[in-house]
C-alpha cells in the first residue's frame, strides 16, 4: 500500500506518477556522503558553471562546521583556550544559534555541544569503537559537554570556549546545506529543484511536466507500506539507527545520544521524520525528538504543529505514530 502526502500549501499539481521526466541532475561527494540536485532546464545556465558554484557552497559548510576537518572554523573552535572569545563565521554562528536555540526549547534534549560524547561512542572523527565505554568515562565526557556552557555575544557574533567544549554541528548542518544550495538556485532563477544531501531533501517548484517533486520517505526493515510526499517547498529529514549503529555483543546502539545520560537513545524508537519548510530545522528536530523519545517527543511535536512521523519497534513489529500534522496531509493510498 503506497499512501501519499500532500502539504495543504501545494497548490492544484499532477498526481504521482512513476513516469520518468526530463530533469538535469548533478551529483557528488559532499561531508562523508553523496549529494544530488534535480532541476528543470534552464536557458543561460551551464551545468559546468552550477556544479562549481554547488560545489563551492558545500565547501563553504565543511570548512565552517566539520568535526572531521581538523582546520576547520568548528575544529579550531574545540581546540581553543579555555575562556577565548572565538568570533565565528556567519553561517557558523547562524546555524550553532539556531542549534542552541533547539536546545534552550527541548530543555536540552537537543545539544550541539556533545562532540566529546560522540566520539567517546565510536561516531566521530576518531572513528568507530567495538566495546561499550565505561561509565567513568561517560562521565568525564558529559562533564566537558553541554550546550548551557556556551557564552554567546549576538553583537559581536561570537563564543566563549569555556574548556573542554566540542561542538558538533553533524544534526544540523547538512540540512543547512540543503538549503543554502536551494537558495542559491532560487537566486539564480532556478525555482524548480530537489536538492538531497545524505538523504535530506528539500523540494521546490515542479518538474517540467508540473508534477511535484515526489520522494518517498525513509522507512526501517519491517515496516508496512511506503509513504510519497509531494516537496513542494518543503523539505524532509530523517534520524534513525538503519545505518550508523555500532553492534557490541549482539547489541545494536544508535549514534544518536541522550547528553542528558550520555547513552544512545533505546531501540524502541527505529527513526523519527520531520517535515518542515526549513530543512535545518528538519534534520535537528528529528535528532531531537528522537532524544525526546515515543512519548515525549510525540507531544512535543504536537503542541508545536510539527509534521512528524514515529517508527516505533515492538513485539508486533514495526508500528507508526504520526502528529496531527503530519496526518492532515495524507491524501489517502496510490
Amino acid at each position: 500500500m503506497r499512501r501519499v502526502l500532500v502539504p495543504p500549501h501545494v497548490p492544484d499539481i499532477a498526481p504521482f506518477s512513476p513516469r520518468r521526466v526530463p530533469v538535469v541532475s548533478l551529483a557528488g561527494n559532499t561531508m562523508g556522503t553523496t549529494w544530488s540536485v534535480k532541476f528543470a532546464a534552464h536557458s543561460g545556465v551551464t551545468e559546468r558553471d552550477l556544479l562549481h558554484v554547488i560545489e563551492a557552497r558545500l565547501g563553504l559548510v565543511v570548512a565552517q562546521m566539520s568535526q572531521w576537518d581538523p582546520e576547520s572554523d568548528l575544529s579550531r573552535f574545540n581546540r581553543a583556550q579555555p575562556g577565548s572569545l572565538q568570533i565565528l563565521p556567519q553561517a557558523f554562528f547562524g546555524v550553532l544559534r539556531a542549534a542552541l536555540d533547539l536546545a534552550r526549547e527541548t530543555g536540552g534534549a537537543y545539544d550541539p555541544a556533545l562532540g566529546a560524547l560522540i566520539e567517546l561512542w565510536g561516531f566521530g572523527a576518531a572513528g568507530r569503537r567495538m566495546d561499550i565505554p565505561a561509565q567513568t568515562e561517560i562521565e568525564r565526557a558529559r562533564a566537558s559537554a553541554g550546550w548551557s556552557r556556551l557564552f554567546v555575544d549576538d553583537e559581536r557574533r561570537a563564543v566563549r570556549q569555556p574548556g573542554g567544549v566540542h561542538l558538533d554541528l553533524s544534526s544540523i548542518a547538512k540540512g543547512f546545506a540543503v538549503d543554502l544550495v536551494s537558495g542559491m538556485l532560487t537566486q539564480r532563477g532556478i525555482a524548480d529543484h530537489l536538492v538531497e544531501i545524505g538523504g535530506e531533501l528539500r523540494g521546490s517548484g515542479t518538474k517540467p511536466d508540473q508534477s511535484p517533486w515526489w520522494v518517498a520517505l525513509d522507512g526501517v526493515q519491517g515496516a508496512s507500506g511506503e509513504t510519497i510526499v509531494a516537496l513542494h517547498g518543503l523539505s524532509v529529514a530523517t534520524s534513525g539507527d538503519a545505518q550508523r549503529f555500532i553492534a557490541v555483543n549482539g547489541r545494536k546502539f544508535s549514534h544518536t545520544i541522550d547528553p542528558r545520560t550520555g547513552w544512545p537513545i533505546p531501540d524502541n524508537l527505529a527513526s523519527v521524520t520531520v517535515l518542515d519548510r526549513s530543512c535545518m530545522r528538519a534534520d535537528a528536530l528529528a535528532t531531537a525528538l528522537s532524544v525526546l523519545g515515543a512519548e515525549r517527543g510525540y507531544a512535543f511535536a504536537s503542541a508545536r504543529d510539527i509534521a512528524a512521523r514515529f517508527l516505533l519497534r515492538g513485539p508486533g513489529g514495526i508500528r507508526e505514530r504520526t502528529t496531527p500534522a503530519f496526518a492532515a496531509m495524507a491524501d489517502g493510498p496510490a
